[in-house]
């Protein structure tokens, strides 16, 4: 006769000297669909190596396996809270569960677009934040607000947060940042390395999973050079990183979840910059020659895969804005490619992306424009409409907790 299990347990067939303990359970973290749980593995693994590590949500009994911490759960309903228990498995069978997790809610995958500059009348800076759901084309809804008016801002994510620096605004060294989850204002995160005038506008972002870069921009003395950086999960003022291989405004930026790359810009008293520069995200120091891209451009909108970099739209030192689409393989050095077109030509835009969709929003194109537009980043085509930000604005910038540092 076979033992009987302890409470919990999941196999009538148990031996407590050779299945293994029960795992202890960690932090359930929510994703697209999907959630990320985190757990320790058992001190006393019984008779045999663990084979593998399972997950089983509640409600709806969706399991989910991996060989070590945390375990993927795919196929949740966005929406609806779960908690998670793991066992471990090994040849003479499973464990006991764990103790439950915490409760997460899966949700789509949110894009953020904030700050930026007014159509006349009104005119004048904007602390606008909206947010889409980059899975569902539609309308932009309000999020929040930022702490003051501004435009030129550089924004990166984590899974969680999301992060608002500089902007061409008296004192607008500050780095914000909003929790993705979450609607409502911006929560101050610390200062950029400090510049000049104290502000530093026109600059980009990009993220790993825990780290957050700022590198060109301008505090309008000085076209600056500056990479910055900052985790992402931990407030504080930014740390010197290195240097872009070039001075410039306006610049545009994707990543990897390895890579950071910057991409075109202006550099004042000179003319538009067609030059990407690359740095690895985990190790301080200058940037690389990457290549360049199709076009000398400044005010473009960068956005990636894990794999895959776009750069959409811009304005050519001649002083006509392009909708034209360049893409490049972000771990291999060398020039963009064409990819498609976007729906309009528009220069200081934005764009942020999913780990399968990059979206491009606002922008200046004859006029100030409210226009999303997206593509299928794995996909060469023309962008179609995907709906209207609720302000129409340009000189804005955009983040996600789902771009391709993340995926």
């Amino acid at each position: 006769m076979p033992l009987r299990p302890p409470a919990g347990f999941i196999s009538a067939f148990y031996d407590p000297l050779n299945n293994p303990n029960a795992p202890t359970i960690g932090t359930a973290t929510a994703g697209d669909a999907s959630a990320s749980v985190a757990f320790t593995p058992p001190a006393n693994v019984g008779g045999s190596a663990i084979s593998a590590y399972s997950a089983i949500s509640t409600p709806e009994g969706i399991i989910g396996s991996a060989a070590s911490s945390p375990i993927s759960v795919t196929g949740l309903t966005n929406g609806t809270a779960y908690t998670f228990a793991v066992w471990a498995t090994n040849t003479y069978g499973p464990s006991a569960f764990s103790a439950s997790s915490n409760s997460v809610s899966p949700a789509g995958i949110r894009g953020i677009f904030s700050s930026g500059v007014l159509p006349n009348p009104p005119g004048g800076n904007t602390n606008i934040i909206d947010f889409i759901t980059i899975a569902t084309t539609g309308n932009a809804t309000d999020f929040g607000d930022l702490v003051a008016g501004t435009k030129s801002t550089g924004s990166c994510a984590s899974s969680t947060r999301g992060l608002i620096a500089g902007g061409a605004s008296q004192d607008q060294n500050v780095i914000q940042y909003i929790t993705f989850a979450t609607t409502g204002n911006t929560t101050d995160f610390g200062d950029l390395v400090t510049t000049v005038r104290g502000y530093t506008y026109g600059l980009a972002g990009c993220n790993s999973s825990t780290r957050g870069l700022f590198g060109g921009g301008s505090d309008d003395s000085n076209d600056l050079n500056i990479i910055c950086y900052v985790t992402i999960a931990s407030t504080g003022n930014a740390t010197d990183f290195g240097d872009l291989t070039e001075k410039r405004v306006w610049v545009a930026s994707c990543s990897s979840p390895t890579r950071g790359v910057w991409a075109g810009g202006y550099q004042f008293g000179s003319d538009s910059t067609a030059v990407m520069d690359y740095v690895t995200i985990s190790s301080t120091g200058n940037a690389t020659n990457f290549g360049n891209l199709t076009f000398a451009v400044y005010g473009v909108g960068g956005c990636s895969s894990s794999t895959r970099g776009l750069f959409g739209g811009g304005r050519l030192t001649a002083g006509s804005s392009i909708n034209v689409i360049g893409y490049i393989t972000i771990a291999s050095t060398g020039n963009a490619t064409d990819f498609g077109d976007l729906t309009q030509s528009r220069f200081l835009t934005s764009s942020c992306s999913s780990p399968t969709r990059g979206v491009w929003g606002g922008g200046q194109s004859g006029g100030v424009v409210n226009t999303i537009d997206y593509v299928t980043i794995d996909s060469l085509g023309n962008a179609t409409d995907f709906g209207d930000l609720t302000q129409s604005r340009d000189s804005l910038s955009a983040c996600s907790n789902g771009n391709g540092g993340l995926s």
